[in-house]
């Protein structure tokens, strides 16, 4: 059996890929360019992928793969309907990664709330050193314990987030299409108005494309904390950027972006060095852990394949 894998970069240099030779051969390309992926997988039994979009026009019509793993949750870089008409099974991973995006999430909200780069910088540039004050309190800060925390998606990552938000003595509201029970669950306009903080952790699919929208920011208070942790199409992110600039939110955190990396011509490149903007590179979910799990994890959908089984299978 042969396995590739096209964009083996985007899983990190650190992770130890040997355990998959137990199947056979295994092919790791750093990454690959679309025009070269029907090449690549010419002879491929499994492929686990990350990125590379696979759909009729990049794999071909004759392909051999039997199974795509999606190193992810998501799956909207594979075309699932033409996977099942081509008789090729697809499966991702679950829940491999909440505990690292739930981190990266409030790392992000706690940095901006605190104007903590600012403050380091204070000091790292010596004028702390050379002042004659014990202290500096400006930019003022202020707790969020008391401020309203909007929770966008109630999956895992969500509710772990939701749990967090609550330990700090936030008030927690949610938008999910099925509210569920436990949860002050309310609709997506309502959040966006009364949420002090907003964190985004829903998949992208036709229904959450573009869901915070340009009249949804406009609703947002104009000190809120906005973090987008999800898919950067499921938000405007030319209205994001703008809000932001021209003062009409507090604060962005953005780890996703609908073309990674943005380019020179993304909103993003005009206010990635504002003070109240974190942008990370779509590594929220890649702690050493969360990726060790995700491989182990893809490892037993293989299993499951070849015993004849279904495992995390989406086709």
């Amino acid at each position: 059996m042969k396995i590739v894998l096209p964009d083996s970069a985007t899983l990190g240099d650190d992770l130890d890929l040997s355990p998959l030779s137990k199947y056979g051969e295994v092919v790791a390309y750093p990454s690959t360019d679309i025009s070269l992926v029907e090449e690549r997988l010419s002879d491929a039994d499994v492929v686990i992928v990350n990125k590379v979009k696979l759909n009729q026009s990049t794999i071909g019509e004759n392909c051999p793969v039997k199974l795509i793993c999606i190193a992810a949750t998501g799956f909207d870089n594979v075309d699932l309907d033409y996977m099942k008409k081509k008789g090729i099974g697809v499966c991702n991973v679950v829940g491999y990664s909440t505990d690292s995006v739930a981190q990266l999430t409030v790392s992000m909200v706690l940095s901006l709330a605190t104007h903590l780069p600012e403050y380091c910088a204070f000091v790292e540039s010596g004028e702390y050193s050379r002042g004659n004050v014990a202290n500096k309190l400006t930019p003022v800060y202020h707790e969020i314990a008391g401020k309203t925390w909007g929770v966008v998606g109630l999956g895992n990552i969500g509710k772990k987030v939701a749990a967090v938000a609550g330990a700090f003595g936030c008030r927690v509201i949610a938008n999910k299409r099925t509210p569920v029970e436990g949860y002050g669950c309310v609709d997506i306009d309502t959040l966006c108005r009364e949420a002090d903080i907003i964190t985004v952790h829903t998949p992208l699919n036709d229904g959450t494309r573009n869901l915070i929208n340009e009249e949804r920011i406009a609703m947002m208070k104009n000190d809120a904390i906005f973090v987008n942790v999800a898919r950067g199409a499921v938000c405007d992110e030319a209205a994001l950027c703008k809000a932001v600039k021209e003062g009409k939110i507090g604060a962005i955190g953005v780890d996703v972006y609908s073309q990674e990396p943005f380019r020179e011509d993304s909103p993003y490149f005009d206010v990635k060095d504002l003070p109240n903007v974190c942008l990370t590179p779509h590594m929220a979910w890649g702690s050493y852990e969360a990726r060790n799990r995700c491989l182990s994890d893809i490892m037993a959908s293989i299993d499951a394949f070849l015993s004849g089984e279904k495992r995390s299978r989406l086709v």
